[in-house]
């Protein structure tokens, strides 16, 4: 089975599972300005692949699917409050085609929404009877560990854009996308699957290593599909990242490298929707080589992290899976 495969067949049972916090409440109003427009939010889900890497990585060590239910609803809800929180900070206009949630109900509602769903991080898995009390210290370290770290990159993100500063290198972007996004998009939840599923110490930091560095190549692909992916596909949120300014590994390539720099820093700081200053942009990373050099970047991380864990799990259909999940990470088109 392809990752992919995986993903569709298991969609619908898992968003049930991230669903089933948003049940009605007994009081309208609270049901009105909060829980309703944070289900809705959270409905807009994109591909659930957090939740559903983190049962994988449970199911790969020999673990049981459902134990791994609570912390790996507890990652999407974390997911959820990220996407909100990061909105308000980047002043964004859409989220997944559709207005973000803090032009929708104003931003102190949005942010206590997203503050709500921030609780779920530690209290699903606090709540969750099933999970023995030694497990369950183990996976909370963790998950707020998770917290820490995204926190910290988000920092560096806002920083960096809020003093407009375009001095960062490689390895300054690869620092703040390891800790704003690879961390809770690839190596949290498989870490967490693992010690659910009972792995050994020397598991979970294979499969930890292993999805920070696919989580990591998610984040370039995806800052790459907002550049130059299918219009069609990505809807009014192509190409905001040039809009909001964000420090890619593409821009911050070309800063570097590109005779056009200047030019290309005051779009940037411009805050333009318009189309061809966004497709001037563009033009200007790939001749200099930035979109390339990006697309290698991913590769180069899939391809080592692939050798690393296949020489630590059982061959098996779960690792063919991971293995799989890496490939759709710099492959996927939308």
């Amino acid at each position: 089975m392809k990752f992919e495969t995986y993903l569709t067949r298991n969609s619908r049972r898992i968003n049930k599972l991230v669903s089933d916090f948003f049940v009605a409440r007994p009081n309208p109003d609270m049901q009105r300005y909060l829980y309703e427009p944070l289900a809705e939010f959270s409905s807009n889900s994109g591909k659930r692949h957090r939740p559903l890497i983190c049962e994988l990585a449970c199911l790969a060590v020999g673990g049981d699917r459902d134990q791994a239910s609570s912390a790996a609803s507890a990652i999407e809800h974390f997911h959820t409050a990220a996407l909100i929180h990061d909105d308000i900070a980047d002043d964004s206009l859409r989220r997944r085609g559709k207005p973000c949630l803090h032009l929708t109900i104003g931003v102190g509602l949005a942010i206590n929404a997203g503050d709500l769903a921030l609780s779920q991080v530690t209290g699903l898995v606090l709540e969750d009877q099933a999970m023995d009390d030694s497990t369950k210290i183990r996976v909370l370290d963790e998950l707020v560990k998770m917290t820490t770290r995204t926190i910290e990159g988000q920092a560096l993100d806002i920083g960096w854009a809020s003093e407009g500063r375009f001095d960062i290198g490689i390895e300054d972007y690869l620092l703040m996308a390891t800790h704003k996004t690879a961390f809770y998009s690839g190596g949290t939840p498989l870490a967490v699957g693992a010690i659910i599923g009972g792995a050994s110490d020397e598991q979970v930091e294979a499969l930890r290593s292993f999805g920070i560095a696919a989580g990591l190549a998610f984040q370039i692909q995806d800052d790459l599909l907002n550049l130059v992916g299918k219009e069609s596909a990505i809807g009014k949120d192509f190409r905001n990242d040039i809009t909001e300014g964000k420090r890619t590994m593409m821009v911050v390539h070309a800063v570097q490298n590109s005779a056009q720099a200047d030019e290309l820093i005051e779009i940037l700081k411009s805050k333009t929707t318009d189309p061809q200053a966004l497709a001037r942009a563009v033009q200007i990373m790939e001749e200099s080589g930035s979109l390339d050099y990006a697309r290698s970047h991913a590769n180069a991380i899939i391809a080592k992290a692939k050798a690393e864990l296949a020489a630590s799990l059982m061959p098996g259909e779960y690792l063919d899976l991971l293995l799989s999940m890496a490939d759709y990470f710099v492959e996927r088109m939308s």
